[in-house]
């Protein structure tokens, strides 16, 4: 649900008061319909200021009453939220007490962070008296699906009077079925899990109808009571078997119990019975990755939702089943030597003027230096050694080259981008996304570019964006800023001329010279992009999983003689990758199994050099 407090709050109440201000001259001009079209636009501006009330009891008593005022607002001819908020507060002066609550509902149910719902004639003693019970339900019924579950206790505020008037109705009617139940399905997004439990189970117990059964087992699983939520569920199946969505339903609170395999062949047997239902697939994706956490579920996930993407469901379990996975859900930081130092500057408050003198071990790659340089221009730096293999040398050859080297001074070596493709890159970089298929449709807005500007993109990256964000990032973490905007023209390059099939296509050939270049944090945009590209292309797929593992496993061959930042994250994306050979994925997995351990270095030294080496006979050639 939206924060609408700080600035915002007060602009929209500013805003309101003028509306007001203006509604009060066209009253006292006698221009009714001039006034109504100001009331209701202070009443969209900000529902809870009572000079609007005020004026709209001023425009009834203009108009002969507020029965005849409601002829200036009517829905049905402006379909606006304003006017449905005027209707109802005048229908509740005029005693329409059903008509004024659902019409409030309506405008709660559309924007139920907003105080609709907060005004005293809802308050009332004996409220509940003046409302039809089935007036109650339907207001609940209409306002509890767009709301979390639950709803943040900071956010409960607004909606708290319907709850209280369907609290007050139950007790005036403890037998109303529909009431019932619809008033736990409210009560229980409202965070109050027992009334939920105790309105759904007197109101299964009257009637044992299909929606009290399902509300009754959402009650008993918000208050931690899953197993009599299954029984519920099981039950109601066996009863009548046509909801499918209750068969998902149970799957998921199987997988939640740590029953996966069970919840499995509940959503198979809704998948039997739809192949078409929008749930019943993703949901078998989703459990077959609980049960062996293999990627090529998450990639049928990205499958189903690209040849159904009206199905939200499948984009919701991508996103929740990637979310904190990195290079999935979100760009990881440097790990280098010089990376720490930049955030130890950073964090002690050094003067960005300061001639930082730092020293290094072993040359490391040119883009962590430039994130050093992008927070402090005056630092210099010693390095102390270049470790073989070079890291300055490509692995394999390369058409384009992004850096070049005056000894151990990396130089870019394209020309910077234009000025409108910087900007361009700038206005969408950022490192996250709810999963990788989103991520590439969003760089779609980057096709239009030259990629000889996205390439200058990647050595010659823009400042942060002038917002909130853009300044936390270039003052706590300008490393990440640079990483977000690399990925991100890559992501571009990703783009450009999807016409060309993959296999011969300028694209794939610009990310293929990206990821094999000099060793740089490029290399990994590269392979995201070459990831996400397989993502959304089947055609693409067993020659971007042989692109990353071949420079995965040209890192592993360097790494037997001395540090490469850049493993942890090419096993990440390699693992990623659809279509990824088993050897390949195996040894990728011990990798990062091994510098995950408190001895990580030790650990990856001990790594078999025969595991590599299979890996390598069996990957086939670019």
């Amino acid at each position: 649900m939206a924060d609408r407090s700080g600035e915002r709050g007060d602009a929209e109440r500013l805003e309101a008061e003028g509306e007001v201000a203006t509604a009060r001259i066209a009253l006292a001009d006698g221009d009714l319909t001039h006034a109504a079209r100001h009331l209701e636009d202070a009443l969209a501006r900000d529902p809870g200021l009572p000079e609007t009330h005020e004026a709209l009891a001023e425009f009834a008593a203009r108009a002969g009453g507020a029965a005849k005022a409601l002829d200036w607002f009517e829905p049905e001819k402006r379909a606006y939220i304003g006017t449905v908020a005027a209707r109802g507060h005048l229908c509740a002066v005029a005693g329409r007490w059903d008509e004024a609550v659902a019409l409030l509902a309506q405008c709660a149910g559309h924007e139920p962070d907003r105080p609709w719902l907060d005004v005293a004639w809802l308050r009332r003693p004996g409220i509940a008296e003046l409302v039809d019970p089935d007036t109650v339900a339907r207001a609940a019924a209409g306002v509890a699906p767009r709301l979390p579950d639950p709803v943040d206790e900071e956010h409960r505020a607004p909606l708290t009077p319907l709850l209280d008037l369907v609290r007050a109705s139950v007790g005036r009617h403890p037998g109303h079925t529909m009431l019932l139940w619809c008033g736990s399905t409210l009560a229980r997004r409202m965070g109050r899990a027992e009334d939920a439990v105790a309105w759904a189970g007197r109101s299964y117990d009257l009637e044992p109808c299909h929606p009290a059964a399902v509300m009754l087992g959402y009650a008993l699983r918000s208050a931690g009571r899953p197993e009599q939520a299954l029984d519920v569920w099981r039950g109601e199946v066996r009863r009548d078997p046509s909801d499918l969505d209750l068969y998902i339903d149970i799957a998921e609170l199987l997988q939640t119990l740590g029953r996966p395999a069970e919840g499995l062949e509940w959503a198979e047997r809704a998948a039997a019975a739809d192949p078409d239902h929008p749930k019943a697939r993703p949901a078998a994706h989703a459990l077959r990755h609980a049960l062996d956490g293999d990627t090529r579920h998450l990639v049928a996930l990205a499958d189903h939702l690209r040849g159904a993407p009206d199905h939200e469901y499948a984009g919701e379990l991508l996103a929740r089943l990637g979310r904190g996975r990195p290079w999935l859900n979100w760009i990881p930081g440097g790990n280098e030597a010089i990376v720490s130092l930049l955030h130890q500057a950073l964090e002690q408050s050094v003067a960005a003027d300061a001639a930082l003198g730092l020293t290094v071990s072993a040359l490391e790659p040119p883009s962590a230096l430039l994130a050093l340089r992008t927070a402090f221009p005056r630092a210099s730096l010693d390095v102390q050694d270049v470790p073989e293999p070079d890291l300055r040398v490509p692995p394999r050859p390369v058409t384009t080259a992004l850096w070049t080297y005056e000894g151990t001074t990396a130089r870019p070596a394209v020309r910077p981008p234009s000025p409108e493709a910087a900007e361009a890159v700038r206005r969408v970089a950022w490192h996250g996304w709810p999963h990788l298929p989103a991520a590439y449709d969003d760089a779609v807005v980057l096709s239009g570019l030259d990629p000889v500007d996205l390439l200058g993109v990647l050595v010659h990256p823009p400042a942060p964006r002038d917002d909130a964000l853009g300044r936390a990032l270039a003052a706590q973490a300008p490393d990440l800023w640079i990483r977000a905007v690399q990925v991100w023209a890559c992501l571009g390059l990703a783009h450009h001329r999807t016409d060309e099939p993959w296999a011969a296509s300028r694209r794939r050939a610009l990310l293929a010279d990206v990821l094999a270049g000099a060793e740089d944090w490029v290399c990994e945009a590269a392979a995201l992009a070459i990831v996400a590209t397989a993502w959304v292309d089947p055609a693409a797929r067993e020659d971007a999983a042989r692109l990353v593992a071949r420079r995965l496993l040209d890192a592993l061959e360097a790494r037997k003689t001395r540090v490469v930042t850049l493993t942890w994250s090419l096993c990440h994306l390699a693992l990623a990758a659809p279509g990824v050979i088993p050897e390949v994925a195996a040894l990728a997995a011990d990798v990062l199994r091994a510098i995950e351990t408190a001895d990580a270095i030790d650990a990856i030294d001990a790594i078999d050099a025969e595991d590599t080496e299979d890996a390598s006979e069996a990957q086939a050639p670019a």
